[in-house]
């Protein structure tokens, strides 16, 4: 047993086959059966691209259990994010609605182009508008919301009475969803909801025939 952790410590990550090969210098006929192992110790999840290939998230943690909020992420998003945290929740699902909301507050690009998939998969807007009211996001959700009606395909509505209540108030200052950045193409939405994006069409050129 302890050859495979060392084995699956030296191939963590989001790979391919591949990538295996190379990392434990084997050729491709043993690196498929290595998968295998790996896979049937539970260290392996697997994930099938839209060229059809499929890659694996190889971490150890696997075999225990448990869902982390990235995990839910890449599950929807048309590209999944390399890097993979080590957190993970026990005893209970992890909602799209919490995800979107963690996706958010992490503040970064790569999370917010990747969450616009989410809204495909939403729900529970009820519970969705809580955790965002909760989070101080609610602008921030009905903007990108707004973003991904027009780059992903088969948006679920979003209910009336949630934009209703994201509206700004005239005295509402502009806020950032990630510091310091904002669109060229996305202003109508920006001025709409008083929110900056960190977005433009030229980022999100997956999501062109993305119908996962």
């Amino acid at each position: 047993m302890n050859r495979i952790l060392d084995m699956a410590e030296r191939v963590e990550g989001f790979r391919s086959i591949a990538d295996i090969q190379e990392l434990l210098n084997v050729n491709r006929k043993r690196a498929i059966y290595l998968v295998y192992v790996l896979r049937k110790h539970g260290f392996i999840k697997t994930r099938r691209m839209r060229d059809g290939k499929r890659r694996y998230y190889i971490d150890f943690k696997n075999a225990i259990g448990g869902t982390s909020h990235l995990e839910v992420l890449n599950k929807y998003a048309p590209v999944p994010l390399a890097r993979f945290e080590t957190h993970k929740i026990y005893g209970r699902d992890v909602s799209v609605e919490e995800t979107l909301i963690y996706a958010i507050k992490k503040e970064d690009i790569r999370h917010v182009i990747a969450s616009l998939a989410l809204f495909r998969h939403i729900k529970d807007w009820h519970l969705l508008y809580n955790l965002a009211k909760k989070q101080g996001v609610v602008r921030e959700v009905c903007a990108l919301y707004d973003v991904a009606r027009k780059t992903v395909k088969k948006v679920r509505r979003m209910p009336k009475r949630f934009r209703t209540l994201g509206a700004p108030k005239k005295n509402d200052k502009y806020k950032y969803i990630v510091n310091l950045f904002s669109s060229d193409d996305f202003k109508e939405i920006e001025r709409k909801w008083k929110v900056y994006l960190p977005l433009n069409y030229a980022d999100l050129g997956e999501y062109r025939g993305f119908s996962t």
